[in-house]
């Protein structure tokens, strides 16, 4: 019976401590979603002249509560004012063609360094995980010296090719722990079956990759979709901002309207959440597929 009651103790501990956790977590969504729906004088208080006693009243900001008054309009203000629908298009480009390009670089590039034969593949591995060692932003003089002979600053592959060049690393990396657990008896049934290199590679090796997919997939979009150093030295045209650029615009000199800052931020958030949501299982997945051997 103290077992019993010991076990359902400890049980309840374990699922308050569990729901602390899920709101420690999801707070600063709750406090972003409602700080874009409030105005400036709600969020930073404000003080007005009572008409009766002629005296000032000051009235403080509400900065964690729902809104008194709820401001639809910070959305479409920052969809239009703001542009928001323009960059969040142009992120949504570049997100999907650095995703498209790391994943078949990197999936061709691992099936060249595990399943092929040749001399010098170990030091290219090596070289391919040396670019884990490098931050992407200390290649910003050389890539922009780069970009700018190629004429390439202020398009959209100004942003990708250097996207896909950093998360190439990570990709091969994760997609070595997929490709690993694949039998080689795989391969040596299709080539007796007539099948070439590419053969092995489009119709056996890559659709026994897919769990790897929405590892390197998401990890690739969350480098990218929030990336905002390369994304304001490289592209000053207002045609090919990325949202992260596009909020820092929102910011004005001398005043500034927090509630569309927060609306541009949500829905900058949006797409990650999206993406969390349907994908975490399929995540979680990949993980556990590419962490058993057999």
């Amino acid at each position: 019976m103290n077992e019993v009651r010991k076990f359902k103790f400890s049980n309840v501990i374990v699922h308050l401590l569990l729901i602390i956790l899920v709101v420690i977590n999801l707070f600063p969504l709750y406090w972003m979603l409602t700080f874009s729906l409030k105005t400036n004088d709600e969020i930073l208080g404000h003080s007005y002249v009572d008409e009766v006693t002629g005296e000032r009243v000051r009235v403080e900001p509400n900065r964690v509560g729902l809104p008194k008054q709820w401001e639809w309009s910070n959305y479409s203000e920052a969809m239009n004012t703001g542009n928001m629908g323009q960059y969040f298009l142009n992120s949504l480009v570049v997100a999907v063609l650095v995703i498209l390009i790391t994943l078949v670089a990197s999936f061709m590039a691992t099936y060249a360094l595990t399943r092929l034969v040749w001399k010098g593949r170990k030091m290219m591995n090596k070289f391919f995980m040396l670019g884990l060692t490098i931050p992407i932003h200390a290649a910003i003089v050389p890539v922009y010296v780069i970009l700018s002979r190629m004429k390439l600053l202020n398009t959209y592959a100004a942003l990708i090719f250097p996207y896909a060049a950093f998360a190439l690393s990570m990709g091969i990396l994760i997609s070595i722990g997929f490709m690993g657990d694949i039998p080689y008896d795989l391969d040596e049934a299709a080539f007796l079956d007539g099948c070439g290199v590419w053969g092995i590679f489009c119709r056996v090796i890559f659709p026994l990759m897919m769990p790897a997919v929405a590892t390197v997939g998401i990890y690739t979009f969350l480098q990218c979709w929030n990336e905002l150093l390369f994304a304001t030295i490289f592209v000053s045209a207002g045609k090919y901002r990325t949202l992260p650029v596009g909020v820092q615009q929102l910011f004005g000199q001398y005043t500034t309207r927090w509630g569309p800052i927060g609306a541009a931020l949500s829905i900058a958030t949006l797409p990650t959440i999206i993406v969390y949501i349907f994908l975490s299982k399929r995540i979680q997945d990949s993980f556990i597929a590419g962490a058993v051997k057999g």
